[in-house]
């Protein structure tokens, strides 16, 4: 659904941030030469470093302390989990040396560890790595907390044995692991720390260091113990044929584009759809990358403090919510999006229609009157955003106004992502915040909030007993069925909005060899030509 008006303002905004991305392009140029100018050599003088260029600056390097995309990107080279999903979202092994054996009630797993698996300290990875591991993400990861609740113990059988036993059967437990956002990262338990300063995994990068603002350097590490199997996705063999890997933030989404259309980055992260027809064009010095069923959008809203605390005022809000012109405004070109109230597409087990006649209502009086027998006093909406993901900030702006015409008072803040991240986490500051996830095949993986803990803090009877029916069924036919009952209790109590489904726009260097387009983008088995 694209009103008239969507396009004319994506392009005023893209206007509007044209000078400051003029103003951050020479700093950014003057850092990426920098890190240009260092000596990362191939025989012959060739080049063998990536410069990526991403949209922020880590709020941290631990994989645990955050379910920031940003953070999982950067640090699954130097982390792997157990688990990890194939090009097809399979779950595949990758520390774990096979699938685990399961017993037959569904509750015991034996999971055995690959024989020499070295890590970046130089020692040999072992079952006791593994248990510190999993214990620290279940005590600090939203999603670890919420596979905490189902586990009865976790313990090491041996040098390369680990036994998991549940309370119940608990079916995304696998997927759980696999996930790269706020990963189950498998790290030396000598490093494991509060907070974490050595970073020290098992990937075929090593951490080596770390200028705010400026890069996050990883290094080959050349004792990596491969998988033999061909690569898949996250899976199979993993090759650093890059030296070194150079992630530069880079917050305004224009001077990625400029930097990339300059050929000065060898990847550039997440890019405004407008720029599709330049990048395009610019074949000689960049290549544009779309990533199809990228994710989705949504929309957080505060259930523990503040206006949004009320389920009727959330409802309310709902109703005033038309998704698809948010869509709109944040992805401009229909091949970017589609407007659909089932959290999951069509073809997928997943696909249900439970609640979706509450998707994209965009009902201006109704819900003004609903917001009144709410008891909305005018209290104003603190929405919480951020440029670096532009189309964040474009469909920011179009609710704000969706809102303005039901009569909510809107208090647009507009922050830089890692300030956002760090701000989400306390209930006091916001009432609704804008992001997005990848879209999956396991619905627990995403998003947070249907784990526990996640900021917005969502908590009911009924989100309990729609999980806990859903996550103990391991049939998937009737998981499929389960779902939809669980999409339709997220329509009525309104914990956040998922507001359609999009496909992403990077772009890389044609130097940049046998890249493959993920959620999160990787870097091991591609080259610099």
């Amino acid at each position: 659904m694209q009103t008239p008006g969507s396009r004319s303002g994506l392009a005023l905004v893209s206007k509007r941030s044209l000078l400051g991305a003029c103003l951050l392009a020479v700093a950014t140029v003057a850092t990426v030469a920098t890190l240009a100018a260092a000596p990362a050599q191939a025989q012959g003088g060739a080049r063998n470093f990536a410069t990526l260029a991403m949209v922020a600056e880590p709020q941290t390097l631990d994989p645990m302390a955050s379910t920031a995309d940003l953070v999982g990107t950067i640090m699954q080279h130097v982390y792997e989990p157990l688990y990890t999903f194939d090009a097809k979202w399979n779950v595949v092994p990758m520390l774990a040396e096979s699938m685990p054996k399961i017993s037959a009630d569904g509750k015991s797993y034996a999971i055995t560890l690959r024989k020499g698996v070295m890590l970046h300290n130089g020692r040999e990875l072992n079952a006791e790595d593994v248990v510190a591991s999993l214990q620290r993400w279940m005590d600090q990861s939203p999603r670890g907390k919420a596979v905490a609740k189902e586990i009865d113990s976790l313990k090491a059988k041996g040098p390369l044995a680990v036994e998991i036993v549940l309370k119940q059967p608990y079916a995304p437990l696998l997927a759980q692991f696999a996930l790269p956002s706020g990963m189950a990262a498998i790290m030396a338990k000598d490093s494991i720390a509060q907070p974490l300063k050595d970073f020290v995994g098992t990937g075929p990068y090593k951490f080596k260091e770390r200028r705010p603002d400026q890069y996050v350097l990883l290094t080959k590490f050349d004792k990596y113990s491969a998988r033999k199997e061909a690569p898949s996705g996250y899976g199979g063999r993993r090759e650093a044929a890059i030296e070194e890997l150079r992630f530069v933030p880079v917050p305004n989404a224009n001077t990625r584009v400029e930097g990339a259309l300059a050929g000065q980055y060898d990847f550039a992260d997440l890019l405004p759809t407008e720029a599709l027809s330049r990048l395009e064009k610019a074949a000689g010095k960049t290549q544009p990358i779309m990533t199809p069923a990228f994710g989705f959008p949504y929309l957080v809203f505060n259930t523990k403090e503040g206006v949004m605390a009320s389920q009727p005022v959330r409802q309310a809000v709902q109703v005033a919510l038309g998704e698809g012109e948010m869509l709109a405004a944040g992805f401009g070109d229909t091949r970017f999006f589609v407007a659909e109230g089932n959290h999951f597409p069509k073809g997928s087990p997943f696909y249900a229609t439970g609640g979706a006649e509450l998707y994209n209502q965009r009902n201006a009086p109704k819900a003004r009157e609903a917001a009144a027998k709410a008891g909305y006093k005018g209290d104003p909406i603190r929405v919480l955003t951020s440029r670096q993901y532009d189309f964040h900030y474009n469909m920011s702006l179009l609710m704000a106004e969706q809102l303005k015409r039901a009569g909510f008072k809107v208090d647009l803040n507009v922050v830089d992502w890692a300030t956002l991240v760090q701000r989400r986490n306390d209930p006091k500051l916001w009432d609704i915040y804008v992001t997005h996830s990848g879209q999956f095949p396991e619905p627990m993986l995403s998003p947070p909030q249907l784990g526990d803990g996640a900021p917005g803090w969502w908590d009911t009877p009924a989100k309990k007993a729609a999980l806990a029916a859903f996550n103990t069924e391991s049939d998937p036919a009737r998981r499929g069925q389960l779902w939809g009952k669980v999409q339709q209790v997220v329509y009525d109590e309104v914990p956040y909005v998922n507001v359609g489904k999009f496909n992403g726009l990077s772009a890389k260097s044609p130097a940049l060899d046998n890249y493959q387009p993920m959620t999160w983008p990787f870097f091991w088995n591609t080259k610099v030509k």
